[in-house]
């Protein structure tokens, strides 16, 4: 193997023992190389530029900023790099997202031990990777007439503010969560609620268990 052929992927995840088990998937490969890692937003930003790598494995939900927000970010300095989401969320959540704000990929940490390897791959040849599941799900709204759902107006920190709202945390544990003040927080639940005409938080996590945003 060619030192050319090798693909070297940086690995952005706030949980060392996920970062661990990806990098031990990829240790079983010839032609993968972890070139570097980083354990919240602000790092993964800082230490990719010094990597050198064509693929970066980025956690959707990071302790400092939205994985979305970094790679938005990292797409403005390197928009050629391939990043590769990941994600504990279900794919039809945070997937379409993930591929809008310029992801190459997306990927859950659940099937991450029997996809990783040809997700990393088919992104750094330059192709989108999407799973099985998706791709069928994606296929059954193709010529589909309907009207985009309320939530589909929201920004990704709106998103976000929903989804955990609607799993029953509370303004002050998403803000601790998410490194925001209170006073962030209950602004986004506040326009979110305008943009999808609802009243409360209890028409919100109604509306989430019907469109099934959260498990």
């Amino acid at each position: 193997m060619s030192e050319k052929a090798i693909i070297k992927v940086f690995i952005a995840d706030d949980h060392a023992i996920v970062r661990e088990g990806l990098k031990q998937i990829l240790a079983e490969t010839r032609d993968i190389i972890v070139a570097g890692e980083a354990e919240n937003g602000l790092e993964a930003v800082k230490l990719f530029r010094k990597s050198e790598c064509q693929v970066m494995l980025l956690d959707i939900s990071m302790p400092d900023r939205s994985g979305i927000d970094v790679l938005k970010q990292i797409k403005k300095e390197k928009p050629d790099l391939a990043v590769l989401m990941l994600s504990m969320h279900r794919e039809d959540q945070y997937a379409i997202r993930s591929l809008k704000a310029g992801a190459s990929g997306y990927l859950t940490k659940q099937s991450a031990p029997r996809e990783l390897v040809n997700a990393i791959r088919q992104v750094a040849d330059g192709q989108k990777y999407i799973s099985p599941a998706l791709a069928q799900e994606l296929a059954n709204h193709v010529g589909e007439d309907h009207e985009a759902p309320p939530h589909d107006s929201l920004s990704d920190r709106e998103y976000q503010t929903l989804t955990m709202i609607a799993s029953g945390k509370t303004v002050g544990v998403i803000a601790k969560e998410l490194s925001l003040s209170v006073k962030t927080v209950s602004e986004y639940r506040a326009r979110l609620l305008v943009k999808m005409k609802l009243k409360n938080s209890a028409e919100l996590t109604h509306y989430a268990i019907k469109n099934q945003l959260i498990d």
